[in-house]
């Protein structure tokens, strides 16, 4: 009995105590709870009630509802394939839907609206059929990577939001589409801004390939050799990278909805926003027809050579290029001038001193395997320099790990090369693939399978490398503007509705 009264006073004391502290706790939840709650609401109207002076002539005038697409594309003069994707996006949609008024928001700010509109003209040859309302970001650089040599991602990502504020104290449209890769911005847009939301991925900011070599601690361009030798580094940074990949999912399923621009990249978004129904695979617009235009026919008598058409960056591989050419000029039989007669032709532009310096050190790897007579270095060539070699060449050759599409992989296709691409990413899934039921190029991921690739390819007869040329250049209608805006205004079609 006196076990069971000092057992009743316990738990008395333990409830006096409880209530005491919950007297406290009460107030202060209902005290503090909502101040975020009421800040937003309080933003969220200011920001509406703000917008309403912005940009008044996008809709004054009109007998119809105006639908405002506000575009975040902060490089959208860089003249790349990712403003290809823009600027046919913006085409399809003012002539898919007469109502619509576009905004694009860029850091371009050394320029006008309509220069970037006449660059995009000469660089793409597309025309869009209405006006574009441009603003500009005076905040651009908060999204360079050369802004954070440490934490670079998560630099970059708050960065991001930053512009994006920016950009809708500016305007707020009605529906809001990322066409770079910010995902974090896509909830401010969504929550603060009330817009319908959606993105065009290139390529995931982090993937589960980059967690896999931290966790091997594999020493790559993004994962220094200092950090992959140590254990509690490279420890470090894979629970920063989880970190990391669990917000980009969180960020990303925001969407209303999400196209990808290949199958490698559907795969990586999906397991990283868990948005299987919302996402699409529309692929990027590739303009081929100049080297639909080049003949199929090859000088089988002079020089045969394999072009690579990429710039100078770590991730293109440059060096898997130059040691497997040398690994297939030592498997050819005879002597020095039959050897003589491969060339390796390395078409490519330098952004920048590092870039410079790549081309050095590869000279210098030519030397080394003494390949430096068979291996050439074309740099910054003029557009007809580059179809010549195009024309000319056999082979084409591309070494990038994991590239999410490959546009320089479909133009080397549609020139009629006979493609030798690395066993990954976009070449490996979407376009080195079989069509009409025959191959259309040749993988490889190694020195020794790129080397033997090489040499199966010199030895096709002319009939046999024409067969593959003509399928391959077949296939890349596939990759045309035009299916492009019918995938896009298909998965975009949802943020039109009501």
């Amino acid at each position: 009995k006196m076990g069971l009264c000092c057992l009743i006073e316990m738990l008395k004391d333990y409830f006096r105590i409880l209530s005491v502290m919950m007297s406290y706790v009460v107030p202060v939840c209902v005290l503090f709870i909502p101040v975020p709650v009421i800040i937003y609401f309080l933003l969220k109207y200011w920001l509406r009630k703000r917008n309403k002076s912005k940009l008044l002539h996008l809709t004054e005038g009109e007998r119809q509802k105006v639908v405002t697409v506000g575009l975040f594309h902060p490089y959208c003069n860089a003249g790349g394939g990712g403003e290809r994707v823009l600027w046919c996006a913006i085409r399809a949609l003012q002539n898919r839907y007469p109502f619509v008024r576009c905004i694009v928001y860029t850091g371009d700010a050394n320029t006008t609206g309509s220069e970037i509109l006449l660059k995009a003209q000469q660089r793409f040859n597309i025309k869009v059929p209405k006006d574009v309302e441009f603003v500009f970001l005076k905040k651009r650089h908060l999204v360079e990577a050369d802004m954070y040599p440490y934490f670079t991602l998560l630099g970059q990502s708050v960065g991001s939001v930053i512009l994006a504020w920016e950009a809708m104290l500016n305007y707020i449209p009605d529906v809001y589409i990322d066409t770079m890769g910010y995902a974090f911005t896509i909830p401010l847009f969504k929550f603060m801004g009330g817009c319908k939301v959606g993105a065009y991925v290139h390529y995931p900011t982090i993937s589960t390939d980059m967690l896999t070599r931290v966790q091997e601690r594999t020493a790559t361009y993004n994962n220094a050799g200092f950090i992959s030798r140590s254990p509690v580094l490279s420890y470090g940074k894979l629970l920063y990278y989880k970190l990391f990949a669990y917000l980009y999912g969180m960020a990303g399923k925001r969407c209303d909805v999400i196209m990808v621009n290949s199958t490698w990249t559907f795969g990586h978004i999906v397991d990283l926003w868990t948005s299987c129904e919302t996402t699409h695979v529309v692929y990027p617009p590739c303009d081929t027809k100049a080297f639909l235009e080049l003949p199929l026919e090859r000088n089988t008598k002079g020089p045969l050579s394999i072009v690579s058409i990429a710039q100078f960056r770590p991730e293109k591989d440059h060096p898997l290029q130059v040691k497997a050419f040398a690994k297939f000029l030592d498997s050819v039989d005879g002597n020095d001038t039959e050897k003589e007669k491969y060339q390796l032709i390395l078409v490519g532009s330098c952004r920048n001193a590092e870039d410079a310096q790549r081309v050095d050190n590869l000279k210098d790897l030519c030397n080394v395997l003494k390949v430096q007579n068979n291996v050439q270095f074309k740099l910054n060539v003029a557009f007809s320099d580059l179809k010549q070699h195009m024309a000319e060449a056999t082979a084409g050759l591309h070494t990038m790990w994991n590239e999410h599409f490959g546009i320089g992989v479909v133009e080397l296709m549609a020139a009629g090369t006979v493609i030798l691409a690395h066993n990954s990413g976009g070449p490996k899934l979407d376009i080195v693939i079989e069509y009409n039921e025959k191959p259309t190029g040749f993988l490889a991921d190694s020195e020794e399978t790129y080397a033997e690739k090489m040499a199966a390819i010199f030895k096709l007869t002319e009939q046999e490398r024409l067969e593959y040329s003509i399928n391959a250049r077949e296939s890349v209608t596939r990759f045309s503007e035009e299916e492009f805006e019918v995938g896009f205004l298909n998965s975009t079609e949802v943020l039109f509705r009501g």
